[in-house]
């Protein structure tokens, strides 16, 4: 994460798979965020993976998908059309949690077939807020 000071991390136990480790990851102050007009969007993108006998990724995977966020900052850093909010990892599942300005945006896909990623999250609106 771009500033490591602005997230927070903390375990948690899968609600679907009791005993299974979740880390969730945090942004504070994110009120700010979810308040602002500008990114009325909630966007989840959600990667799922097979997971070890704890739900978590392989350092493979695990490796791969901190690439793809390295993406995302990197993008939202130059173009700021989105803030990521959160991030949930475990029970065979990465979430990633955004707050954008544009359901639609081309900047907040995920990398295209042409990606130097061997696989890659889906984009899934989760209908937070909606246009006006």
């Amino acid at each position: 994460m771009s500033n490591t000071a602005d997230y927070w991390t903390a375990p948690a136990e899968s609600a679907t798979n009791p005993g299974r480790l979740i880390m969730v990851t945090g942004r504070r102050n994110v009120e700010k965020f979810i308040d602002n007009p500008r990114f009325r969007f909630r966007i989840e993108i959600i990667w799922i993976y097979d997971g070890d006998a704890n739900g978590m990724p392989d350092r493979t995977t695990s490796e791969t998908m901190e690439r793809v966020q390295g993406v995302f900052e990197t993008e939202f850093a130059r173009d700021p059309v989105a803030v990521l909010t959160g991030i949930y990892t475990g029970d065979g599942r990465r979430d990633w949690v955004f707050y954008t300005s544009s359901a639609n945006s081309t900047k907040c896909s995920p990398p295209s077939p042409r990606s130097p990623f061997s696989s890659t999250p889906k984009r899934t609106p989760s209908g937070r807020n909606t246009a006006t």
